[in-house]
């Protein structure tokens, strides 16, 4: 009850603030407008260029008849830019975001093929990216219309009760291969329209506050840690703290007190800034709610367990100030809240991967843009947990250590 009380005597003092409804939803309000405002600007309609995915394409099977043929058909896809590698470049160039994907045709492919077997490429690319996906669904309807059209050639050349030559074989699979091209061309130029304009023609789908909204949302919860941090500063000054640590109460009960309190305060910014968004911008947090819902809650527990740390760390309120800012800029710069990790490559884009302000964009971005669903958000969900108890362990520890 220790905890509790100190949580609502947290509340009671931050609410009576006029100042605090002025941050907690005007001003991110009116960011989201502008971010949303200026990505829908950004975008040059006259340019050209081309927004195709990068696939690697590593071909250990030269000469091989089906794999020429998935080679072409890629080739000419209208969502699908092939980029010939050699195979020991693959991984790094997917590491380095040069490609989004390495599709790997392995030694004997086509020879497996035509005996009827079910030889497997091997696709080399981050499943969790928007990217990654879309040339997953790309791949396997043209890795399943060249190998159907194997098999149509095979039955077709076996038709006349003897076993077919390479030849026959090759020609009919060809004739298999036009045939179904001609037949199926106009759904799917739809299909890889639909995927090519949802993933890459604008990165944040078909509104561009799925990007500013969750970006901005993400930023100004960052910005709690100004409010945070001046807790403990405040007592310091006050002596509030010095009485406090004279009582029966544990050094990590105060913690988690002041934590509950600010995660009160972040969430309840969150929550105000989901029910704009869904409301007036269109974004469909609710497509999951439970997964938006488990993503907000994390967030405010990192960002609250982070301020008490650098209320702990420092002795005074431009202090405070210093270090929730420069927190606020790497987290925001690095972790995808301006703009997308998938436009980005790199260290930069390694390093930006790593932090918790990332995993809440990819949770988010998960359900908005990727329209997935509730698994989706477990596990950028535990990683911002492990964050918030990392730096709920590190507050703990640097106040007891503070020089009262």
């Amino acid at each position: 009850m220790r905890i509790i009380d100190l949580t609502l005597k947290d509340l009671s003092q931050i609410f009576r603030d006029k100042r605090s409804l002025l941050f907690l939803v005007a001003m991110p309000i009116i960011f989201t407008l502008f971010m949303g405002f200026a990505y829908k600007s950004g975008k040059d309609e006259d340019a050209v260029q081309d927004n195709r995915i990068p696939l690697g394409w590593v071909n250990n099977d030269p000469g091989g008849v089906v794999s020429q043929e998935l080679f072409e058909m890629l080739s000419n896809s209208d969502s699908i830019r092939v980029v010939e590698l050699a195979a020991a470049a693959a991984n790094d160039s997917v590491r380095k975001g040069e490609v989004a994907g390495v599709l790997i045709a392995p030694a004997g492919y086509s020879e497996q093929a035509e005996a009827g077997d079910d030889p497997q490429l091997t696709l080399v690319t981050d499943t969790n990216s928007a990217q990654g996906q879309s040339i997953y669904q790309l791949l396997r309807t043209s890795v399943t219309k060249v190998m159907s059209a194997m098999e149509i050639a095979r039955l077709s050349a076996g038709m006349t009760g003897k076993p077919a030559d390479a030849s026959e074989l090759d020609a009919a699979f060809a004739s298999a291969s036009r045939a179904w091209a001609e037949a199926d061309s106009a759904s799917l130029v739809k299909v890889e329209l639909a995927v090519e304009e949802s993933f890459l023609g604008d990165w944040y789908g078909d509104n561009p506050y799925n990007q500013a909204s969750p970006g901005i949302l993400v930023q100004f919860a960052i910005m709690g840690l100004v409010s945070s941090g001046q807790i403990l500063v405040q007592e310091r000054k006050t002596r509030t703290l010095q009485r406090m640590m004279s009582t029966s109460m544990r050094s990590w009960e105060i913690i988690a007190g002041h934590t509950l309190a600010m995660f009160g305060v972040v969430f309840l910014q969150i929550a105000l800034l989901v029910v704009f968004g869904q409301l007036a911008l269109g974004v469909d947090y609710l497509r999951s709610p439970l997964g938006a819902l488990l993503v907000s809650v994390a967030l405010s527990l990192w960002v609250a367990a982070m301020g008490m740390l650098i209320g702990a760390m420092v002795k005074d309120d431009s202090q405070v100030i210093l270090f929730a800012l420069m927190a606020m800029f790497i987290f925001s710069a690095l972790g995808g809240t301006w703009f997308p990790l998938e436009v980005s490559s790199g260290a930069f884009a390694l390093i930006g991967k790593a932090m918790p302000s990332a995993w809440a964009m990819n949770g988010y971005q998960n359900i908005l843009i990727r329209g997935l669903g509730l698994e989706s958000a477990w596990l950028p969900t535990g990683m911002l947990l492990v964050y918030a108890l990392g730096f709920f362990v590190l507050a703990v520890w640097r106040f007891r250590k503070m020089d009262m």
